[in-house]
């Protein structure tokens, strides 16, 4: 059995754009069509491919044919590069043809800080347009996993099947608030106050005030806590006195020289980061894990 590529590549454009009518107008196809496209797939493999939500989701096994999508998509543009018509071809009206699009998959604190231009300076040499998805660095290897992305910054050292990983290194994490704010809960001389003195957390699959606590011998579970789901805001809202929290060096360092944010001690807690890929042959790929390794060797520990 084969699987057409235009149908394969047909689902990926409705995962990709979410809905049948977004999927159509990229494919210059009608709604119906698409529709019919993935009810022939469907049909010729004998399993559901895609829940028919909003956003449209992809089964388990429309996961694999998206994976494939993907895949054939990134050869092909690695085949055209060798040929150097990479940036040239026409599309169906006769414009010139799309980048290839990259998923990928990023820590909120890295996306902030050192990632984008390593992006940058690939997208400067390469037909390319990265699709960027945000998760917690011990939950993108799970994008990776389902097919969702092609590489990820991730904390999981061991490589997904069917991927490469490379080491980037630490990022460092010290816990700090502004001086009214320790001087009010009289951190961190008093101990016990780390207890109710409100810490900023990102979201709840935020950790590092946990492991913090932890370290300190502190039950975390009672202890107040704002969300604050965005890196800027929330290194903004521990500067604004909110609450303390954890920051990295990339946002903390100046603060801390002129006083405007003071170190509360303890130990830092260090996250190691890898960049994991899909195990291909793919120039573009390469050419992505080698600006982001050259990036993080000045940005991280």
């Amino acid at each position: 059995m084969e699987i057409p590529t235009d149908l394969a590549r047909t689902l990926a454009v409705v995962i990709d754009e979410g809905t049948f009518d977004a999927a159509a107008r990229r494919l210059r196809l009608t709604p119906s069509a698409v529709s019919q496209r993935i009810k022939a797939l469907e049909q010729q493999l004998g399993r559901v491919l895609v829940v028919r939500s909003k956003p449209a989701r992809a089964t388990e096994a429309g996961a694999a044919v998206v994976r494939l999508a993907r895949q054939l998509a990134l050869l092909e543009h690695d085949t055209l590069a060798a040929f150097g018509l990479d940036g040239g071809g026409d599309d169906r009206d006769g414009g010139p043809a799309r980048p290839v699009t990259l998923p990928l998959a990023v820590n909120a604190d890295s996306l902030a800080t050192w990632f984008l231009p390593a992006l940058a300076r690939v997208a400067n040499r390469h037909p390319v347009v990265f699709d960027l998805h945000r998760d917690d660095q011990d939950f993108t290897a799970g994008l990776l996993e389902s097919g969702t992305v092609m590489g990820a910054v991730t904390s999981q050292a061991d490589p997904v099947a069917g991927c490469l990983v490379r080491p980037l290194g630490t990022m460092r994490y010290e816990a700090v608030a502004t001086p009214a704010f320790a001087a009010r809960w009289g951190l961190p001389e008093c101990a016990e106050s780390f207890a109710v003195a409100p810490i900023v957390e990102f979201d709840r699959r935020d950790d590092l005030q946990r492991q913090y606590l932890a370290a300190r011998g502190v039950d975390p579970v009672s202890t107040p806590r704002h969300f604050v789901p965005a890196s800027a805001d929330f290194a903004t809202a521990i500067k604004l006195g909110l609450g303390w929290g954890l920051l990295p060096g990339f946002q903390s360092a100046e603060e801390l020289a002129v006083g405007t944010l003071v170190p509360l001690g303890g130990p830092p807690v260090d996250v190691p980061l890898h960049w994991q890929q899909w195990n291909l042959r793919s120039p573009l790929l390469d050419a992505v894990a080698d600006a982001l390794a050259a990036e993080a060797s000045t940005a991280l520990r």
